[in-house]
């Protein structure tokens, strides 16, 4: 295999995996559980692809610099699929950070729900201060 069927997989790849997160991210803002369970197991799939494609690309590169790499080459198509992948990895890290910020907000607000009915029994006492410990 050559570096630009790699990149151009790998590409595919990244995609696949955005088309997830995003599925996830529709999923998180509808509160849908059964489904964010499932594209779990859809995005982990995505994740080990990903992985595999990347471990073939260091072999082909000898862990060199890929930017430097594709610099060297010349070739105007696979500095095209590269700068789309470097775009794609961008996309990725927003989505994903924007599902873990929603999903913390989620449980952040049922634990304090949690706390709302299920209040702590525990006997309050006096402090040395003079001010009630919990």
């Amino acid at each position: 295999m050559n570096l630009k069927s790699v990149v151009i997989n790998e590409k595919m790849a990244l995609e696949s995996l955005l088309v997830k997160l995003e599925k996830q991210h529709e999923f998180v803002v509808k509160n849908d559980v059964f489904n964010m369970d499932s594209i779990v197991r859809d995005i982990n799939d995505s994740l080990k692809e990903i992985a595999k494609i990347e471990m073939e690309r260091r072999n082909i590169t000898s862990g060199e610099d890929m930017s430097k790499i594709v610099e060297e080459l010349g070739d105007g198509e696979l500095e095209g699929e590269y700068r789309e992948v470097k775009k794609l990895l961008h996309a990725l890290e927003l989505q994903k950070s924007t599902n873990e910020l929603l999903i913390k907000q989620g449980l952040r607000y049922t634990n304090k729900m949690l706390q709302y009915i299920n209040p702590d029994r525990s006997a309050k006492t006096y402090g040395v201060y003079g001010k009630m410990r919990k």
